[in-house]
């Protein structure tokens, strides 16, 4: 728009300059930014996203809003030593600047200060190591935002260490191959890979044409042969990927005349590319051999697999005194509400007789069959509440999983609040969902269970359930949800606590491991559209990956060597146990699966963020808390890159039983707790919460201003509890939003309303969505307050939402619990005021 107009009258000034074609940047010298993943601090518009800065087109840019204090960074995908970057500016550049380095994304180091910048193409010596890279803008030359064609960084990533060497065995022979295309069945891209010189692949007779090979793990990489047959390629590129979609050139050949070539290389990756871009035949490409050489630098990989540590225990119905193993357990963790210790019993298939499990904090069971029956119990899984003389609105952090139960007396009891998922449970009776003497409750969350007999919530004020089968329902408090459940009551929410939709819109459950034979593997199991019912025995679509795949984390692992391997290419399982980590953890691969057992807790030190999930396909988080340090963080977890739009709808990135704590174990702080950058996410049960009680909890101590920021389109939440933040719970900006069941109480420990007023409005809408946006669309929905620090408090409203008919709201309702603080209206302006110290619901069934 305003620099389009900005060039065009450059060029009528200056007829008599020849402006250069655009062209894309030669692959002789390529930078390492090139196609990597880049973000900035705005973009001027659609058409100027921050990618265009690093794609190798001079014809496309990157540009920023106009003012200052705006910035463009690039992941290298690894740590680089870095020696120069090249600016290529548009008319509207930067007059002062920094450039910056960084290994977490989070804490920067200048590397060069400009001041007096004149534009054009600045390039730029610098010195010094970094995975990001940044230009820092502090004064812009013109009243525009700044404006890049392009941004390159060059140095050099991975390769032989100094005293290293070029390992002469080939560690691409019988690895997994793909191509472009094969000439016929007689020609895979396999036959490249065997060590065989008489076999061959040949692609079809077309450029371009590609020929990968996968090394099963990121690789520091030297040397790469081929042995080209009669149809060779006359121009092509040696590349590497971690990813394999995000590619780097290691070495661009042109004017090749094949037979047997030997290139150095230097670099790093999982899948090394032989790119063919103009055949020196009329035939396709054809390679008898590929051989790949990786360098030997003394730092060995990590490795996959290997036993589950300490805190994980492994039983069999033979175990000896497992009721005592239990008990023991259950004995130090009844009560342990922060507490160190972190549990998980995993139940192998069989039949356990008599036993009683009894499961406090940071407890989880699990059954180690493919399906929830391979592994019962003849006896009872408990979670009461005597510990805190039977209230069980505490009873957070533990949860069950694949198994069936017959409960001693028929009935299992399940008095459990927030973050204490029941997932893949087959109940061959009834489930009690309250303490011992229907004391309060707080929860919780079902999905993909079957209860044969009913399930009686009691006293429990909201709970929802998910694609799950029960053989009844009775009564409930406040909010009780069902989407996808066989045998749910009818919705009455107008006049009673039920609401009901006949299937789930998107689900995919949470991914879990167990055993094959002796072999430990992860299932992940398929997406589902308008699921209904559990979806097991049948477990249709789902992948396993074996244990191999996995690095299993233990407690004293370093942020940095998760980082190394997840740069492999490995998958993450957190065994019990708290992590301290001093970088971010980078989750840049798709399908990546970041798995806990036993509520594993990662908690950032020195105020970095604690988990970046790139912007790629079916990434699984499930299973883990995060924990904030009591140094700032800016974003606890980041789902997506600031910017992002790709389409992810046929294979999303789910976050399932993911809880976020800011505060209650000490003094934890944190400006946002998750943000979700990615379309199409789907949230499936988490509990975000900073603390009403424990320690270092004050309305400044444990300051967090935002629980959920949804940023990606087409988001879908199901089973979102979030809860007493500084400001808004949870502000939904992108389009297309979803939530189905929401559970909120606001900060209990506001000072006064003056500490929550802001554009005229008491108190931060519990569920806020953007004025911005067009279409959203939430149901059963719940904001309680209890004011205990001001009781005189009277929020505004428990929801915010502009007043369009693409944004649907329905069955809202607030509540102030025992008159502590009242709501004036439900939703913006409407909706009757809750009612002094009655403690019932005031609400909308439908807005607007």
């Amino acid at each position: 728009m305003r620099l389009r107009s900005l060039g065009v009258a450059l060029v009528a000034t200056a007829a008599l300059v020849t402006l250069p074609a655009p062209m894309t940047a030669t692959a002789a010298d390529t930078p390492l930014s090139q196609g990597r993943t880049a973000t900035s601090s705005s973009a001027e518009n659609a058409s100027t996203p921050s990618g265009n800065a690093v794609d190798g087109n001079t014809a496309t840019r990157w540009s920023s809003a106009a003012s200052d204090d705006q910035w463009l960074q690039v992941d290298l995908g690894a740590t680089a030593s870095v020696t120069r970057v090249v600016l290529d500016w548009e008319a509207a550049y930067g007059k002062d600047y920094k450039i910056q380095l960084s290994q977490d994304g989070s804490t920067w180091t200048d590397a060069k200060t400009v001041t007096g910048g004149d534009g054009g193409t600045d390039t730029l010596d610098v010195s010094g190591q970094g995975r990001y890279v940044r230009m820092q803008g502090v004064h812009r030359a013109t009243p525009w935002g700044y404006s890049l064609w392009e941004f390159q960084v060059f140095g050099t990533t991975g390769g032989t260490a100094p005293g290293g060497a070029c390992d002469t065995a080939n560690a691409a022979q019988g690895r997994p191959a793909s191509a472009s295309s094969v000439e016929n069945a007689g020609t895979p891209a396999a036959a490249a890979f065997d060590g065989d010189a008489g076999t061959r692949w040949s692609s079809q007779a077309a450029d371009p044409q590609w020929l990968r090979v996968d090394l099963g793990a990121v690789r520091d990489l030297c040397g790469v042969d081929l042995n080209w047959e009669a149809a060779h390629a006359k121009d092509f590129r040696i590349e590497a990927s971690s990813d394999g979609q995000n590619w780097q050139t290691l070495k661009s050949v042109t004017g090749a005349t094949g037979g047997k070539v030997s290139y150095e290389v230097g670099g790093s990756g999982r899948y090394v590319r032989v790119y063919g871009t103009a055949r020196a035949t009329g035939y396709g490409y054809s390679l008898w051999e590929v051989a790949v050489h990786t360098g030997t630098t003394g730092t060995p990989p990590v490795e996959g697999g290997g036993d589950l540590g300490p805190n994980v225990i492994v039983v069999d119905p033979s175990t000896p005194n497992l009721q005592q193993r239990f008990d023991q357990v259950f004995a130090q963790q009844e009560s342990s509400q922060f507490g160190s210790g972190r549990y998980q019993f995993l139940l192998k298939p069989g039949t356990y007789n008599g036993i009683n499990a009894q499961l406090g904090f940071y407890t989880s069971l699990s059954g180690l069959g493919l399906n929830p029956d391979d592994t019962q119990i003849n006896g009872d899984v408990t979670v009461d509440a005597g510990w805190f003389n039977g209230n069980a609105t505490q009873n957070f952090w533990r949860s069950a999983e694949n198994l069936a139960i017959t409960p001693s007396n028929g009935t299992d009891r399940w008095a459990v609040a927030q973050a204490a998922p029941f997932r893949r449970i087959h109940v061959k009776g009834g489930l009690n969902l309250a303490p011992n003497g229907y004391g309060w409750a707080s929860g919780g969350y079902i999905a993909d269970s079957k209860i044969d007999g009913t399930v009686g919530p009691y006293s429990q004020q909201q709970w929802y359930t998910r694609d799950s089968s029960v053989g009844g329902w009775t009564n409930g408090v406040w909010n009780m949800t069902f989407t996808g459940v066989e045998g749910a009551p009818a919705g009455n929410f107008e006049t009673g606590p039920y609401t009901t939709l006949d299937t789930t819109p998107v689900s995919r459950e949470k991914p879990f491991l167990y055993l094959d034979g002796n072999e430990y593997k992860v299932r992940v199991p398929a997406k589902r559209t308008g699921a209904r019912g559990v979806s097991w025995p049948a477990n249709a679509g789902g992948t396993s990956l074996p244990l191999s795949q996995f690095y299993v984390v233990k407690p004293g692992a370093t942020a940095a060597t998760i980082n190394a391997a997840l740069d492999q290419g490995l998958n993450l399982l957190f065994t019990p146990g708290v992590y301290h980590i001093d970088r971010t953890i980078e989750v840049d691969r798709a399908n990546t699966v970041v798995l806990g057992l036993g509520l594993a807790t990662i908690i950032p030190d020195g105020g970095v963020d604690a988990m970046h999930v790139a912007d790629v396909d079916g990434v699984r988080l499930a299973g883990f808390l995060i924990d904030a340090g009591p140094v700032n963080s800016a974003t606890l977890l980041r789902i997506g890159t600031p910017g992002g739009s790709a389409d992810h709808a046929a294979n999303p990135t789910t976050m399932q039983d993911v809880f976020i704590r800011v505060g209650g174990a000490g003094p934890g702080r944190a400006t946002d707790s998750v943000v979700v950058e990615s379309d199409d996410v789907v949230i499936d049960h988490t509990w975000i919460w900073r603390a009403d009680h424990g320690e270092g909890v004050g309305w400044e101590t444990n300051r967090a201003d935002y629980g959920l920021r949804v940023n990606g389109d087409d988001v879908l939440a199901t089973g979102l509890f979030v809860e007493h933040f500084n400001k808004y719970d949870v502000y939904w900006s992108g389009e297309r939003g979803r939530t189905i069941f929401f559970q909120n109480e606001k900060a209990y420990d506001a000072p006064n309303e003056a500490a929550i007023t802001h554009d005229g409005i008491v108190g931060y809408a519990a569920y806020k969505v953007a004025d911005s946006v067009n279409v959203h669309d939430a149901v059963a929905l719940g904001s309680y307050c209890n004011y205990t620090s001001d009781p005189t408090i009277v929020q505004h409203h428990g929801f915010q939402v502009p007043v369009k008919s693409g944004v649907r709201m329905r069955n809202l309702q607030v509540i102030s619990l025992g008159g502590k603080g009242q709501y004036r209206h439900v939703v913006n302006d409407t909706g009757a005021a809750t009612s002094g110290t009655d403690t019932v619901p005031s609400k909308v069934v439908q807005f607007p």
